[in-house]
């Protein structure tokens, strides 16, 4: 009888052995949403699919505030020990990230071949803030890039065309003085155009330096181009919009105010991410546009936005779980939700191709400019101490925009400090 109960138990103990796992991996990731809202939704929602169909599997989403507060606190924690093993965090932070030695590469946890599949899936203008040293350190998912938005309203009460926006530089300073109003005081009611330059002004000045034929750094992170004749002509351009022209509003003015701006008639063009449109197609109260950054010598703008990226902190079998969440997470149908929910530009040529983005995309065409644009994208200016060296182009701008200096004096300032900085990288 003993012996039939003991064998009746190992059984039963064995089976249930069989129908558990023998425990759950525990992941964190910090994730940069400032607010609630449908983003902190849709990943929650996203985190909780995936959690359901991988019982193997507990993922803690931390909602870290902005991406500079997500950076301060996923570096603070794997300083103390805590990392988080996953975070989504500028892609321009990927050159940081590797010199604090904090992150490695998503290539040990694939093979050669499935690594050349999963990386090449992605659009190219997104992988040049995510590879480096032939290494991939950074997962495309809440990308972006720089789009102008117009309202066609103004653009029929100006007597333009409301379907086009202008397509060089010369056509958006004509458009920008015909879409100005005044009140009988001489006062601005309705600025021409806003490009926001608080904040990380390096990025939209992008928009302006890349159509010059400039590239602010190199691919390796350690050399920087600031006083490039080219770069000067586009600051100088940006300094002329305010102080000559009158089209934008002299000083620096904020980002997070912009769209709020947009909706209130006080601009009737601005520049800002394709972030935002989700925000502009459900707040604005008139018929909107979205096209490419104006072209001078050539078309082009930044890509922008956040990577996911894995950090060293971590056990195996931390480390294969969150590949493979990162993996599903960035995969065409998961992408899509993504990018419809939020307006960021869905990373894969794939997420394109699913059901879902293609009915998105007809009920929405604003939604693919972002991604047209993508084929004269370049990388976001990204350096080691990156940081340090942006805020010494930033300074710069304000600089000129001030009248404290000339486009070329700030600049060749910017670039002398930089040297000094990443001289020692190379």
């Amino acid at each position: 009888m003993a012996s039939r109960f003991l064998k009746s138990t190992l059984a039963a103990a064995m089976l249930s052995a069989v129908a558990m796992p023998a425990f759950a991996v525990d992941l964190q990731f910090y994730f940069p949403v400032s607010v609630g809202g449908k983003a902190a939704d849709t990943i929650q929602s996203l985190t909780e699919d995936y959690v359901a169909s991988h019982e193997d599997v507990n993922i803690d989403a931390i909602y870290a505030g902005s991406y500079t507060d997500a950076l301060t606190k996923a570096m603070t924690a794997a300083r103390g020990g805590n990392a988080p093993q996953l975070s989504v965090l500028l892609s321009t932070d990927m050159f940081t990230l590797i010199d604090q030695d904090l992150i490695e590469p998503f290539d040990d946890f694939v093979t050669d071949e499935e690594g050349k599949e999963w990386f090449g899936s992605f659009y190219p203008a997104f992988m040049m803030n995510s590879q480096t040293g032939g290494k991939t350190w950074g997962i495309p998912f809440q990308r972006s890039t720089p789009v102008m938005y117009w309202n066609k309203e103004a653009f029929k009460e100006a007597g333009l065309d409301p379907d086009k926006a202008p397509a060089t530089w010369e056509e958006m300073v004509d458009y920008a003085h015909k879409l100005t109003k005044k009140d009988d005081s001489g006062n601005v009611t309705q600025w021409g155009l806003r490009i926001p330059l608080d904040g990380f002004p390096y990025w939209l000045f992008q928009g302006l330096s890349t159509p010059a034929g400039a590239i602010l750094a190199n691919a390796d992170g350690n050399k920087t181009d600031f006083a490039n004749p080219k770069v000067v002509e586009a600051l100088q351009f940006l300094v002329d919009m305010a102080k000559k022209e009158k089209v934008i509003e002299d000083g620096v003015t904020s980002w997070s105010a912009t769209p709020k701006a947009f909706f209130e008639r006080q601009s009737a063009m601005i520049w800002t991410t394709t972030g935002n449109l989700t925000n502009i197609r459900t707040n604005a109260p008139f018929d909107f546009g979205v096209g490419f950054l104006p072209k001078h010598e050539r078309y082009g703008a930044p890509t922008g936005g956040g990577n996911f990226v894995l950090f060293k902190d971590a056990s195996e079998d931390q480390k294969k779980a969150a590949v493979n969440f990162v993996k599903w997470i960035s995969a065409p149908e998961q992408a899509a939700k993504w990018s419809i929910a939020t307006g960021y530009v869905a990373p894969s040529p794939a997420a394109w191709e699913t059901e879902a983005m293609k009915a998105y995309a007809k009920d929405v065409p604003q939604a693919a400019v972002a991604r047209d644009q993508l084929e004269y994208a370049v990388a976001e200016l990204s350096t080691y101490e990156n940081q340090k060296v942006t805020n010494f182009l930033n300074d710069a701008i304000h600089a000129a925009l001030a009248g404290e200096k000339s486009p070329k004096e700030a600049l060749e300032e910017a670039q002398k400090k930089a040297e000094r900085v990443l001289k020692n990288y190379r």
